[in-house]
């Protein structure tokens, strides 16, 4: 088995054991836990020393996946995602089948569907959405890099995935788009 399959499974065993995992994604590298599971969700916001009023994004495998979680994605949103050329999350009003500790208080949900191998193996092969929230302590600069990452958040995640920590280019977090029920979008953060 090659090193990314072998890391895919050992983070998924992670997922379903409800612990918290440290791994690279199409953007910065990411706190995760499975987002189906409120205590795991409450361990991350720990973590961070997060309000738990700031929501966090989750991953999702493909659309069919989003609408397992979501009440209305428009008929556009293919075409949408496929517009992008950069990494970008997109915020949808109406989320359904989540833990009310993942979602704003105006019931939406961030979402972003990676076109990175590993979580995109990883997720097809947990077959559950999974937190993506950056690297850091609330209100500290994001890491660009897995050599930026503090010590501190190393050392308190339950796993750390063992690929891609050499890589030096520094990353960037996602666009954020907040998309209406017609199928237009907003920017938030781009």
């Amino acid at each position: 088995m090659n090193q990314l399959l072998k890391e895919v499974q050992l983070t998924e065993d992670e997922l379903l054991l409800g612990n918290i995992v440290l791994y690279p994604t199409d953007t910065v590298w990411g706190i995760g836990c499975d987002a189906l599971n409120p205590d795991a969700i409450k361990n991350i916001y720990k973590l961070k020393a997060r309000e738990e009023t700031k929501a966090m994004i989750v991953l999702m495998a493909n659309i069919d996946m989003l609408e397992r979680y979501v009440q209305e994605v428009p008929d556009n949103f293919e075409e949408l995602l496929q517009k992008q050329e950069r990494p970008t999350t997109f915020v949808f009003q109406n989320a359904k089948n989540f833990p009310a500790e993942l979602l704003s208080a105006d019931g939406s949900i961030a979402v972003r569907i990676p076109q990175d191998d590993f979580c995109h193996r990883l997720l097809m092969q947990f077959r559950r959405p999974v937190v993506s929230t950056s690297a850091n302590r609330s209100g500290e600069p994001t890491p660009q890099t897995f050599a930026d990452i503090s010590d501190e958040i190393k050392e308190k995640v339950d796993f750390v995935v063992r690929i891609r920590q050499d890589e030096a280019a520094p990353a960037k977090p996602s666009r954020i788009l907040r998309v209406e029920a017609d199928g237009t979008t907003k920017v938030l953060r781009d």
